[in-house]
């Protein structure tokens, strides 16, 4: 936990010295850090897939979701380390990923993990409670729209003495409609 935190101290730091020159000793001290956090997220996770297996047994390093979420962070991480030499843009998408970092933390937190799986869980329950929400929404627009519909217009001249277009033709001024009016759902 404490190397997840200062990983993401190091990447809040980088936010701060993107505009140097890779030649910088910032920068390449920087690296050097990252590259350091990379073996050793590396190396737990090695002993982990040892310690556990890969994918064969129940148990497995594999079969757990956020392992597989880990698994897959620091395998990005072994990629742009592995191509960080070469000027490739997908190697800026690899080094982006660096963000996922601090997501580790919720493999290693149970309260956390519970939490986040209760979050998910509860995804299909919350979307069919903001469909009947919206359903709501469209007939409150639909009767918003029956009752005032062409009624939201004003004269350039002066909106507060001529209230007709009628008036506001005979005045010449033009008869406008309001930026925001019931004149239809969207």
């Amino acid at each position: 936990m404490f190397l997840i935190f200062l990983s993401s101290l190091k990447l809040a730091f980088d936010s701060y010295t993107w505009q140097l020159p890779d030649t910088d000793p910032i920068v390449v001290y920087s690296n050097i850090a990252d590259n350091c956090f990379n073996y050793l997220f590396i190396i737990e996770m090695s002993a982990k897939l040892i310690a556990t297996g890969i994918i064969m047994d129940e148990g497995s390093y594999l079969r757990d979701s956020w392992n597989q979420l880990d698994f897959f962070i620091v395998m990005s991480s072994v990629v742009d380390m592995l191509l960080s030499a070469y000027k490739l843009s997908f190697v800026r998408i690899m080094r982006a990923l660096r963000v996922l970092r601090p997501l580790r933390m919720i493999a290693h937190n149970p309260e956390l993990k519970m939490i986040i799986n209760a979050l998910l869980d509860s995804m299909g329950s919350i979307s069919n409670v903001l469909f009947v929400i919206g359903i709501v929404y469209l007939i409150f627009a639909i009767i918003g729209v029956n009752l005032f519909k062409e009624k939201f217009f004003y004269c350039t001249l002066d909106m507060y003495k001529l209230h007709t277009i009628y008036e506001c033709q005979l005045a010449g001024g033009i008869w406008k409609r309001f930026d925001f009016n019931y004149d239809s759902v969207i």
